[in-house]
């Protein structure tokens, strides 16, 4: 087996990992491996497919710099990392908004003052709030967002919503939406350019079970 001749597809853990293993067996990939193991990697060698899991964190990174041709990840994850991938394809799940919350539906504060912004996204609420015009402070968190401004540690948060139920059961309320999140296919430009027949071919099964 060489992993060269291989098309590498770094996928984010967790949930995604999860939602795309049904949709590349629906797409008749049937060696993806079960998202319940602990393994990192799976090879494909009928479709010469490899499968790489790691955080979703790490994917833009993995991508980008060449060591997978292809990635599954949140929009959110291209947002905050800046991303210069191509987006391929909508695979249709883990859709989700980003949204900026707070105690009332409203801002705090105007823009005159400073706003305190707890997140686990603060590249997209430094941009998000830069286009307002409004200066913030941003509180990095790495989860439980919603506890910051009931404990008075931030004004408002950044943060991604599926149902709002957690929202409601801390007394939060959505004052703004900032966009519209799911999962992508995604490639990196060398990949795409030197890859793109077997490329085209992935996304176009994918995509007859994404419509």
């Amino acid at each position: 087996m060489r992993i060269l001749d291989y098309l590498k597809i770094a996928v984010a853990k967790g949930r995604t990992e999860k939602g795309a293993a049904e949709i590349f067996k629906k797409a008749g990939f049937g060696k993806y491996v079960d998202p319940d193991s602990r393994k990192l990697t799976s090879f494909d060698d009928e479709e010469k497919i490899a499968y790489i899991y790691v955080k979703p964190v790490d994917v833009t990174t993995y991508v980008q710099n060449g060591a997978a041709d292809l990635g599954v990840i949140g929009k959110d994850m291209l947002l905050e990392n800046s991303s210069s991938l191509y987006e391929l394809l909508d695979l249709g799940f883990g859709k989700c908004k980003m949204v900026v919350a707070g105690k009332e539906n409203k801002y705090p504060r105007g823009k005159e003052e400073t706003l305190r912004v707890a997140t686990s996204y603060p590249n997209i609420a430094k941009s998000y709030f830069g286009h307002k015009n409004q200066k913030i402070i941003s509180v990095n968190l790495g989860g439980s967002v919603e506890l910051a401004p009931l404990l008075g540690l931030s004004d408002v948060i950044v943060d991604l919503v599926e149902t709002g139920r957690t929202l409601r059961a801390n007394d939060l309320y959505v004052i703004e939406e900032i966009c519209s999140v799911s999962t992508k296919l995604v490639s990196n430009r060398v990949s795409y350019r030197f890859k793109h027949q077997r490329v085209m071919e992935l996304v176009k099964r994918l995509e007859e079970v994404c419509s």
